[in-house]
């Protein structure tokens, strides 16, 4: 197979997403005859029909399918290339990729990375965080797409290095008017007996919960699903039911929604977060930094 072209590939996500070669064409500042030619050129390369033409426009294949993830992933490096010159020509002298999951974000990792970028020497660094489902963050590191993330450490991490990062335990977050909110703290099957606001299925926590709920035979009751945490919290201020999220991110506007944490006392509500990387040692001077940053960070606050 000869090498992919680039311009090809930004021509056929365009017309993918246009379902049209005269509307790409106009997006991307080239004729649709020229597209047309490109793409032919493109299914030849690749030995396979990758678009079907409609009535009402051209529509992506099985093949053209996998092709077009492909293709997404390879523009969005080459972007990420061209930013990071651009910012190396700007005189930042070391650029760190972090993914990092939704609940480390919610958390300490933000406040975690301005602390490191106002230390002395590291005014030349700039630090690029992408926030992703633990599965894709996992996959991610996997891939070799991305060198550093902040993982919950009960991910599939085998085969990658970690080092420790900061822990967080779940909670029941309820209404003040909740039978549970007077409680000090409660096992997760005492939850079960009331209605939840319940996370994407895909996120790492829901899917614990519900391996749980049914290990004791049990399943939840969920009378919404959201996407963030914030709805969550909003759901529970309404009081539509509970949410079982970290404690540490309900605390610091618990009392601005008139709603209470209740620590879970099982013993897996306890999580631990990892810094992980296929190999800490091939790391950028920059990224290293930052690793010993944030896990001498996290060893400041056990």
């Amino acid at each position: 197979m000869r090498d992919l072209d680039l311009t090809t590939l930004r021509l056929f996500v365009a017309v993918c997403e246009t379902q049209n070669m005269a509307r790409a064409g106009e997006q991307e500042h080239i004729v649709a005859s020229a597209i047309s030619k490109r793409l032919a050129q493109l299914e030849e390369t690749v030995g396979a029909t990758l678009l079907e033409r409609q009535r009402r426009g051209v529509t992506p294949t099985p093949a053209g399918e996998i092709v077009l993830t492909h293709a997404r992933a390879m523009l969005a490096a080459a972007d990420r290339v061209a930013r990071d010159m651009e910012d190396y020509g700007s005189g930042i002298r070391g650029q760190v990729r972090l993914l990092a999951t939704v609940s480390s974000m919610a958390e300490s990792l933000p406040d975690d990375i301005a602390a490191f970028l106002q230390m002395p020497g590291h005014q030349d660094v700039g630090i690029t965080i992408e926030e992703s489902l633990s599965i894709d963050v996992v996959r991610s590191l996997r891939e070799g797409s991305a060198p550093l993330a902040i993982c919950w450490d009960a991910a599939d991490l085998e085969g990658f290095q970690t080092r420790p990062y900061r822990a967080d335990r779940l909670a029941a977050i309820v209404s003040n008017s909740h039978p549970l909110a007077q409680a000090i703290s409660c096992d997760f099957a005492q939850t079960l007996d009331y209605n939840h606001i319940g996370m994407p299925a895909q996120t790492a926590v829901q899917t614990m919960l519900n391996r749980h709920a049914a290990i004791l035979g049990r399943r939840i009751n969920y009378r919404a699903v959201v996407s963030t945490f914030d709805a969550a919290l909003r759901c529970v201020r309404a009081d539509l039911g509970l949410a079982i999220i970290p404690s540490e991110i309900a605390a610091p506007v618990a009392q601005a929604l008139d709603i209470r944490a209740v620590p879970l006392r099982n013993d897996w509500a306890q999580r631990r977060f990892a810094i992980c990387s296929r190999d800490f040692d091939a790391l950028s001077p920059a990224a290293k930094l930052l690793v010993d940053f944030l896990q001498a960070r996290a060893t400041d606050h056990q």
